[in-house]
């Protein structure tokens, strides 16, 4: 019997077991095992026949069990505009611009609908905690909407409120139809924290603060929201380093460069982690190490919009958190983590050699770094006694598979497509075989392509 289940297992609600392997964390693995779970967490693990009885039993025979996969940076509510035309072959900035003016029809309802669904597919990509970047507010409550979602679900949900103050009248980017006034960031970020941020070991829903970026809100909100941030000991995230017209930007504007105006904000902490971070020199890159912040790589993103990809291999080797985002949905067009963790085994290899990454390597990102970034290392991205039971059972067909007979976690990436079997949050079955388990899915799906057509000028 291994170490993690000698005392006797009991009162197990779920068991999943007779995994080809089960991934723990990224120092163990074992052939056959399986994971008991009881109130929501994980409470022993262990190699075939030792398993305890339990209330409910999913079978994993054949197949990878990895933690759940963990989504650092996202703008669910774009997958209302996915694969826009006008839109798909423009530079981020061209692109921002363009599906800015349809952003502004956002509401509750859509809010509601595109995080149901968005999350929704995350689960079925094999993702159990998601942040989320919503920072256009042509409306109120759009945040508690997307919460609602989570909870309607339950999903594991970071929710980040992101702000957009300086509009083009003022020399930013977008229409002033979805910015907001310093006090009302402010004001609505406070709210939104005493509202609905839960600080208690496995809380499902936390809220984080999020400026959009250095060049769509000012530096009164920046270094506010940084104290706020720190008043009520919450986390930060923003989009840092993504663009080189960001340089131009910022050193036009401020007179330094996005990392320095970050720093100089209040932002250089282990409470922060961004996307992208695509530009930093050397000295830059060092001085995020030294801090603690973490880095959302986002690989399919990079590669659409065709504006380079972060040295991921040296800010892990520099000790930066580095996590796995899926980024807008708009500009990626999915939200699989599945698929962005292979991008992001591709994309170092693409870039360092056949050394510079390997699937372990991604899935530590998409499960171990990505926790760091959301400040919960403790208690996901792994299946250590203790943790959250966030789980993935992960199918890829026989067709596959068929001569991958020596390694289930290259084979996983390499082989794919792979998909999320069973997903379980908080010990609950959200996708079973395959399928999402989720009564309101129909409902708002129809919404879904309704509002949809709406922002998009769509009849029909």
């Amino acid at each position: 019997m291994s170490a993690a289940s000698e005392v006797p297992v009991r009162n197990v609600e779920l068991l999943v077991r007779d995994a080809d392997l089960l991934v723990v964390d990224g120092e163990r693995e074992i052939p056959g095992g399986w994971v008991a779970i009881a109130g929501g967490r994980v409470t022993a693990v262990g190699t075939a026949g030792n398993e305890p009885a339990a209330d409910t039993t999913v079978s994993a025979a054949g197949r990878l069990v990895t933690p759940g996969l963990v989504n650092t940076h996202h703008h669910i509510y774009q997958n209302l505009t996915r694969s826009y035309a006008p839109a798909v072959n423009g530079s981020l900035f061209d692109w921002l611009t363009t599906l800015y003016p349809l952003w502004a029809a956002l509401d509750e309802e859509a809010a509601y609908v595109s995080a149901y669904v968005g999350m929704t597919e995350l689960l079925m990509g094999g993702c159990t905690t998601s942040s989320d970047h919503l920072y256009v507010h042509p409306r109120p409550r759009l945040v508690d909407a997307e919460i609602r979602a989570a909870r309607d679900i339950g999903f594991r949900f970071h929710a980040t409120r992101g702000s957009m103050t300086r509009s083009v009248e003022d020399g930013g980017l977008p229409p002033k139809s979805v910015t907001q006034s310093t006090d009302e960031v402010l004001a609505d970020s406070e709210r939104l924290i005493k509202a609905h941020h839960d600080p208690a070991p496995g809380a499902l829903i936390r809220v984080a603060l999020a400026p959009c970026s250095p060049f769509s809100v000012t530096k009164e909100v920046m270094t506010a929201t940084a104290e706020l941030a720190e008043r009520h000991d919450v986390r930060l995230h923003t989009h840092l380093a993504e663009d080189h017209d960001e340089d131009t930007y910022c050193l036009e504007t401020y007179g330094c460069r996005p990392v320095e105006y970050f720093e100089d904000c209040g932002w250089m902490s282990d409470r922060t982690w961004v996307a992208h971070c695509i530009y930093p020199n050397d000295a830059e890159l060092r001085r995020l190490a030294d801090a603690g912040v973490g880095v959302a790589h986002c690989p399919s993103s990079n590669m659409l919009i065709g504006g380079g990809t972060a040295r991921v291999r040296e800010m892990r080797e520099l000790g930066l958190p580095v996590g796995i985002g899926c980024d807008g949905s708009a500009s990626t067009d999915h939200a699989s983590l599945w698929m962005e963790t292979r991008g992001a085994l591709l994309l170092g290899r693409y870039r360092g050699g056949p050394g510079a990454m390997t699937a372990r390597d991604a899935l530590d990102m998409a499960t171990v770094g990505s926790a760091r970034c959301l400040g919960r290392a403790d208690e996901i991205g792994h299946l250590r006694p203790g943790a959250c039971a966030d789980l993935v059972v992960w199918d890829l067909h026989e067709i596959a598979l068929a001569g991958a007979l020596t390694d289930p976690v290259e084979a996983w990436l390499r082989c794919g497509p792979a998909r999320a079997w069973t997903t379980v949050v908080a010990g609950r079955v959200l996708v079973d075989r395959g399928e999402p388990v989720l009564p309101g899915l129909r409902d708002a799906l129809r919404d879904h392509g309704r509002v949809a057509r709406r922002m998009q000028g769509i009849d029909g």
